[in-house]
């Protein structure tokens, strides 16, 4: 039996969230143009917050995740009137009570994540107010948007659970989602801000806690914020599903043709901004050693077309940009704690570069490049950029880490 003087220290619950997203290593491609409708992943890497020092560990075991109750809407009717709805149309019901309890559960994780992260986090000076705002930027002034959207479906629902019309709610409610772009053009930066501060002991002790504690679903900090872009890729999928549950001489028909247009419009109009957000904040990044490697057309860029990591002939690690007309090989250093870029050689222009794919073995690398293969004097992954004009003198010999981001790459180069 235990001492009864024996004192518990109880593990601190807190109502938050944990964990951003990192940036993708490893020499991923990153593309841009298609980053809300693709998977997220095309963005960022999803990484376990987890902590670096032995001073966070915790003895105790996270607590069980909480789970949401997922109940289909043909679950909650009565045999009767199950009976009387023909098997499309509940599956037609059971869309739209996706989206109205989709809706729901953004709205929680939204107020959620003001009432779990930012104010404990500001109430206890563990971030700046300033640092604050610029990570969560103005995430909960999204939470009467959706809660209108709510409300006008719930007075749509008749008493027996169904929805007749759907499609003029969504006509008139889709476009008031442009107000996202401030957001997702933010996003980027606000992540390097969290990962910033997140060397910061306090910060990353108090996620760690949010983490293990029920209200977080295991989820970390950077899934909350990240949900509202999660939601707005799952909008066409929603209503493409209820579109092609509805019959065809049902009134939604063209109605919902037509917002599945208007989400469509509001998605590439949040990805153009997003994109040109995203260059410039690379832009800002870059360091020249000498003046004559500020080319115009950097400063100039609207849009980054790839970038990721990339080695060259000698094995040294370079971080290369691809705008749509240069590019730009790096080093990445650190400066004041916080990423920078400084620019390799002479950046060259797409219309004065030359691509070379290289089949394996093509080219005898040393040092570095031999010693990763092994035994092999045979380096894989490679291609070469170089000036069409020799007199430079300027070739880049490149090697990406697998044959994917490789191809990734010369695609990327071949488009520009």
């Amino acid at each position: 039996q235990e001492p009864s003087n024996k004192r518990v220290r109880p593990l601190a619950r807190v109502t938050s969230l944990a964990n951003l997203i990192s940036p993708v290593r490893n020499g991923a491609v990153r593309r841009f143009g298609q980053t809300i409708q693709v998977k997220s992943t095309a963005l960022y890497d999803s990484k376990s917050p987890g902590c670096a020092q032995k001073s966070c560990s915790r003895s105790a075991a996270p607590t069980p995740p909480k789970r949401r109750n997922s109940v289909l809407w043909s679950e909650m009717l009565d045999v009767n009137m199950k009976e009387s709805l023909s098997t499309k149309e509940i599956k037609r019901q059971e869309a739209i009570y996706e989206m109205s309890r989709g809706e729901q559960d953004l709205i929680e994780d939204l107020k959620l994540a003001r009432k779990a992260y930012h104010d404990p986090m500001l109430k206890l000076s563990i971030m700046s107010e300033e640092e604050l705002n610029h990570i969560f930027g103005d995430l909960d002034s999204y939470i009467p948007l959706h809660e209108d959207l709510l409300a006008s479906l719930g007075e749509a629902t008749k008493p027996d659970g169904t929805v007749e019309q759907i499609g003029p709610i969504l006509v008139k409610w889709l476009p008031r989602l442009h107000a996202y772009k401030g957001y997702c053009s933010n996003q980027l930066a606000a992540k390097a801000l969290l990962d910033q501060k997140k060397q910061d002991r306090r910060v990353q002790d108090f996620l760690q806690r949010c983490l293990e504690s029920p209200f977080s679903r295991k989820l970390d900090l950077w899934s909350f914020l990240d949900i509202p872009r999660s939601r707005l890729v799952k909008y066409p999928l929603l209503l493409k599903e209820i579109l092609r549950h509805t019959p065809k001489d049902h009134p939604d028909i063209q109605i919902l043709e037509e917002a599945i247009s208007i989400i469509q419009g509001v998605l590439s109009d949040i990805n153009l901004k997003k994109g040109e957000s995203e260059c410039q904040y690379y832009i800002d990044k870059l360091e020249y050693l000498d003046e004559k490697q500020k080319d115009p057309r950097i400063e100039g860029s609207k849009a980054l077309l790839c970038h990721g990591e990339l080695k060259n002939k000698n094995g040294h690690k370079l971080y290369v940009f691809l705008f749509q007309d240069i590019l730009v090989l790096t080093r990445p250093v650190t400066r004041n704690e916080r990423q920078a870029y400084q620019v390799y050689r002479q950046p060259i222009p797409v219309q004065e570069l030359i691509l070379e794919d290289l089949q394996d073995g093509d080219v005898k690398m040393g040092g570095s490049f031999r010693g990763a293969f092994g035994n092999s004097d045979k380096a894989k992954n490679i291609f070469r950029v170089r000036f069409q004009d020799p007199s430079p003198g300027q070739s880049h010999t490149l090697q990406a880490n697998d044959v994917f981001h490789k191809q990734q790459w010369v695609n990327c180069i071949r488009t520009a």
